[in-house]
């Protein structure tokens, strides 16, 4: 089996190329994996090899109904691997049209993904980045640092599945209420927390933390209308997808201070940036630029996901599902055996 890796960095290929040396052994029945340090994108169809049996894409590659035609009938293509449990950057429909199998990563450690994001709330409520920051140029003074208590503070969970349940036993854990919204509700989570509208749990939070997935009734959940609505002094954390947060929005609710502050691990335009050093760049995103203007704003490259477990666990399910394929032609993980039995698909999460 040949696979093309797309938007590959130095870490997927080493715990992808590990994973597949321990799964198969050497000579013709091994995997052979091709890297690419670029997105596949309906501009970049034409370098996928030949020869490859499937691709690996991850959240910034783009493949829309004319991408996946074009590689089905010129490369001849079958699978598409999403080393990710997002799906939203893959034109589902168009793959079953073509007989294109998808499968994704639907779970890989949602721990790792809830502490980043308890981190984040932390961190902006402490202020410990530009504590971290006065220290080293000797400045020990503590104005402009006071935070909140966490304990008896009322966290709002947005997407309850096993990213959003993490996060809500953290946040339980330093004694914190836990309202939660969802339209499929989680009995475990019905244990540490209680289940409202998403109204409610806006005006009654201190902390909102997002945790949902991207689709069209869930782009910009958080939104000019809905900020206003949310209680004033609160923070906002998402790490979950960019999409879901009207931006322009966003900095105008700073601009008012109706917001405490915001921490972003993902950004709605994040496409042309994240996961690259732009350090040496100009960057013309005027809207992300300005949002990183604000004292109360943290934002992070996508990499709450980013940790030794949850890479070994996305490159052993990226090449199970290669490997499953390729015995009879079916992976476990398949969206498109989700999208035809109709059943709920899994949350988008990291990354």
């Amino acid at each position: 089996m040949k696979l093309a890796v797309f938007s590959s960095k130095p870490y997927d290929k080493r715990y992808l190329n590990a994973v597949a040396d321990a799964k198969t052994p050497s000579g013709s029945d091994a995997i052979e994996l091709t890297h690419f340090d670029f997105p596949l994108t309906p501009e970049t169809l034409a370098l996928v090899p030949d020869h490859a049996d499937a691709v690996c894409v991850f959240v910034n590659d783009h493949l829309p109904a004319s991408a996946i035609a074009t590689l089905a009938r010129e490369k001849g293509l079958k699978l598409i691997l999403l080393r990710c449990a997002g799906f939203n950057n893959v034109d589902l429909a168009a793959a079953a049209e073509h007989g294109v199998e998808v499968a994704n990563v639907p779970s890989y450690s949602p721990e790792a993904v809830a502490e980043f994001a308890a981190a984040l709330v932390q961190t902006l409520n402490r202020m410990t980045h530009k504590a971290y920051n006065r220290v080293r140029e000797g400045n020990f003074a503590l104005d402009g640092l006071l935070g909140r208590t966490l304990h008896n503070k009322t966290v709002g969970v947005v997407g309850t599945g096993k990213i959003g349940l993490a996060m809500a036993k953290i946040m339980k854990g330093f004694g914190c209420r836990i309202l939660a919204y969802d339209p499929f509700e989680n009995d475990e989570l019905k244990q540490i927390g209680d289940y409202t509208s998403l109204g409610r749990l806006l005006s009654e939070s201190d902390i909102i933390t997002l945790h949902c997935p991207l689709m069209d009734s869930t782009r910009h959940i958080i939104n000019a209308s809905s900020l206003a609505r949310t209680k004033r002094g609160a923070l906002l954390v998402n790490t979950s997808r960019g999409g879901l947060v009207d931006t322009k929005a966003l900095i105008g609710s700073l601009k008012t201070g109706h917001l405490r502050g915001v921490a972003l691990d993902v950004y709605e335009e994040e496409g042309s940036l994240f996961y690259d050093d732009h350090s040496s760049k100009i960057i013309h995103d005027d809207v992300l630029m300005r949002l990183m203007t604000f004292p109360n704003a943290i934002v992070t490259g996508h990499q709450a996901f980013f940790t030794e477990e949850a890479l070994t666990e996305i490159a052993d399910t990226t090449i199970t599902s290669l490997l499953q394929f390729k015995k009879d032609g079916k992976c476990d993980y398949s969206l498109i055996k989700k999208a035809k039995e109709g059943s709920k698909a899994e949350p988008v999460r990291k990354p």
